[in-house]
């Protein structure tokens, strides 16, 4: 069940030549592949590209009558192998990531097909994951492109430019016979906007007549001597190959004015930010008009010497935008200008922050310092926006910390708690953290977790702490997407290889959670295009694991018995834990709607949520600690001889009964009340809600009464 469905919007991708297609970015590239006849596409998802595999997900239909195979890879490794389609095959395919650490993954397969080459057009679209929206660690594709000599392209993100961009990524790549990464971020795959629509193309060479039709050549595999001349190949043969195709087909676009002794070169990615900031500075319109000579490099590798040299030999400054660092793309530029005794002076990293993403205002005040140095007269009549007062205060102090955390009811939750509570008795413990939802357990209010090394790397990353004559066993988390995705290899088996004697949980919520609720191979929905329920146990009890419990992570007092006998038990070997239940979140999406629409077709339907007693409360908010779930909160204490505010349960809360098990397992104040709402009830239960009314006010009444009477 993938987060959003795009069923509706996918049928749009079947509109012929010259038709107004509409949507965001990720359909638009949709519809570029159609377009551009590929015979294969797969992938892994993961922000910012997540939407993208459930689009192409949702259009299995369309591209199956086009005669177009699509995958959901088992990892980022799996779906760059798929590439190896195209290597001796005139055949057309896709494949597509999250960045960089997708990129990594599927490194090994992605050296290959980029030594050896390709001969069917081979397209990576890498979800660019840098700056304040990014979830991984800040670094570009723009390295790995340039290691393996694999051309990067970076589109301007409007609609029309990404379009163009794919279609000609696949005759760049056949033209030189190299793989062509096209980078997004995530205003890119999310921009509304449109584009005239071509027709759909099937590919005239078939899947089928590649199987019934192999070939092989020898000088494709990268083994010696072979992989000795794939360099030379790529240097003296693809790459010109490459520079003459970008430089025929105008990839890269010079806009703005054409005179001038002072321009702006900008990453095609950038380059509506950079119009931003020229707006905010009064030289350039809404529609991106601009005097200024501006270069977009639509293709950041590899760079265009002529072109470079072109629009700088009349320049005096040019003001470099790149995000990110090393600054590649600057130290080529001054390499290139130095070699055509060019003086043209290139302001880059000088002004502009060396890390971080660059929004609006960080490149207005980095062109501010190079126009009062180069170019005063850009600025002269330009308008300045007004400054924030000195005075104004400073929001980080004001404004309190938001951390990430645990959806409402999330069956992960009740595994940290339990970690507490084990924690408080046993003491602390080595923690090897994983990617995923769970990786919020690091915050507070758990704070647990030491290290994470990467998805499905949690109990290798506990590998070398393993020593027998430790006291303490160390403990490993990983969600079953991580699990399946790398952790059944080198996590399980790497542990019952070594013989390691730690533990490993595995939280199994029954989806890859963290990038959108896709399902996996243990999922538990029928999946009329998948294999599905496969369970983890079975897999982890093939590998050799003796110890192994499943446990249902809302048994809170359950989990903290088995975390504590996993952590003491004399017996030797690898250890694992396997925490079910479903994602909340995931299954709110699907039976919220169901709830709806039995109540407004008057059946009765009764939903379980949860209270605190405000007498019984002692104010001492053990049970937030603990618990931190977001339904969770304080208010007011009505009793006026008490000023410690009470713990409350707003509406957000989805009856999964944490709160009430914290509070019973740690032995905390019996304040937690169960409570049914029933929507439209029966007769019977209308009398009886009228009769505990009127018991309940008469009894309160007497209460009041006597109340009044001792205050005489």
């Amino acid at each position: 069940m993938a987060e959003r469905s795009f069923a509706k919007e996918v049928q749009q991708l079947r509109v012929g030549d010259g038709a107004d297609f509409r949507g965001e970015g990720i359909l638009a590239v949709t519809k570029a592949l159609l377009q551009s006849g590929i015979s294969y596409v797969g992938g892994y998802q993961g922000s910012p590209i997540s939407h993208l595999m459930d689009v192409l997900g949702d259009a299995r239909e369309i591209m199956a009558e086009l005669g177009i195979h699509f995958e959901s890879s088992a990892s980022e490794a799996a779906a760059g192998a798929m590439l190896a389609a195209s290597v001796n095959y005139p055949l057309r395919g896709a494949v597509t990531w999250k960045s960089t650490v997708g990129t990594n993954v599927a490194s090994d397969a992605l050296a290959n097909v980029a030594s050896g080459g390709v001969k069917g057009g081979a397209l990576i679209i890498v979800g660019e994951d840098y700056g304040e929206g990014s979830s991984i660690m800040q670094e570009r594709t723009h390295a790995f492109a340039m290691k393996s000599q694999i051309w990067l392209l970076d589109p301007r993100p409007n609609l029309p430019s990404i379009v163009e961009m794919v279609e000609k990524a696949f005759e760049l790549s056949e033209a030189s016979n190299t793989p062509v990464m096209l980078e997004l971020r995530v205003r890119a795959c999310h921009v509304y906007g449109r584009f005239t629509a071509k027709d759909n193309v099937r590919p005239t060479f078939q899947l089928k007549d590649a199987m019934e039709n192999p070939v092989r050549d020898v000088n494709r595999i990268v083994l010696p001597p072979a992989n000795y001349l794939h360099e030379h190949e790529k240097i003296n043969q693809r790459w010109p190959a490459a520079v003459d195709y970008i430089k025929k087909n105008h990839l890269n676009e010079f806009l703005g004015g054409t005179l001038g002794d002072a321009g702006i070169i900008v990453q095609g990615g950038l380059y509506n930010t950079l119009i931003r900031a020229l707006q905010m500075r009064g030289l350039a319109d809404s529609f991106g008009d601009s005097q200024i000579p501006i270069y977009v490099l639509n293709v950041t590798y590899p760079l265009i010497d002529s072109e470079v040299a072109g629009f700088c030999a009349d320049k005096r400054a040019v003001f470099l935008v790149e995000e990110g660092q090393p600054e590649f793309i600057e130290h080529e530029l001054n390499t290139m200008l130095r070699r055509a005794d060019l003086q043209c002076r290139l302001v880059g990293k000088e002004i502009l922050p060396r890390a971080g993403e660059y929004t609006g205002q960080v490149i207005v005040t980095a062109f501010d310092a190079f126009a009062a140095k180069y170019a005063p007269h850009l600025v002269k009549d330009a308008v300045v926006p007004v400054k924030l007062s000195p005075n104004a205060p400073d929001l980080s102090k004001v404004v309190p910390a938001r951390p990430a955390g645990l959806c409402t009811g999330c069956p992960e939750r009740p595994v940290f708690t339990a970690m507490q509570l084990v924690e408080k008795e046993l003491g602390k413990h080595h923690v090897s953290a994983d990617i995923g939802c769970h990786l919020f357990s690091i915050l507070p209010p758990f704070n647990i977790g030491n290290t994470t090394m990467g998805y499905g790397l949690g109990w290798a990353g506990a590998s070398a702490l393993n020593d027998p004559n430790s006291k303490k066993r160390t403990i490993s988390v990983m969600g079953d997407g991580g699990f399946w995705h790398n952790g059944l290899t080198s996590g399980v088996g790497n542990a019952v290889f070594n013989k390691t004697d730690n533990l490993l949980v595995v939280i199994d919520n029954n989806y890859s959670a963290a990038t959108g609720g896709q399902d996996i191979l243990s999922s538990r929905a029928q999946n009329k295009s998948r294999s599905t329920n496969h369970p983890i146990a079975r897999a982890i009890g093939g590998l050799g694991v003796n110890w192994l419990k499943v446990v249902r992570t809302y048994d809170l007092a359950a989990m903290r018995d088995t975390l504590k006998l996993a952590l003491t038990t004399k017996d030797k070997g690898p250890k694992v834990i396997i925490a079910e239940s479903e994602c909340m979140l995931n299954k709110q999406r699907r039976v919220k709607p169901l709830m709806a629409k039995r109540i407004k077709a008057g059946e009765r339907v009764v939903r379980e949520r949860f209270g605190v007693d405000a007498d019984t409360c002692t104010g001492d908010h053990s049970c937030i600690r603990l618990s931190g779930c977001p339904s969770l909160t304080i208010k007011d204490n009505p009793d006026p001889l008490r000023v410690d505010p009470i713990a409350s349960v707003n509406n957000d809360c989805v009856g999964c009964g944490h709160c009430g098990e914290t509070a019973h397992a740690a032995v905390l104040c019996p304040s937690f009340y169960r409570a049914d709402i029933v929507y439209n009830p029966t007769a019977g239960e209308k009398l009886m809600a009228s009769v505990r009314d009127a018991v309940i006010g008469w009894l309160q009444r007497g209460a009041d009464a006597r109340r009044a009477r001792h205050a005489v």
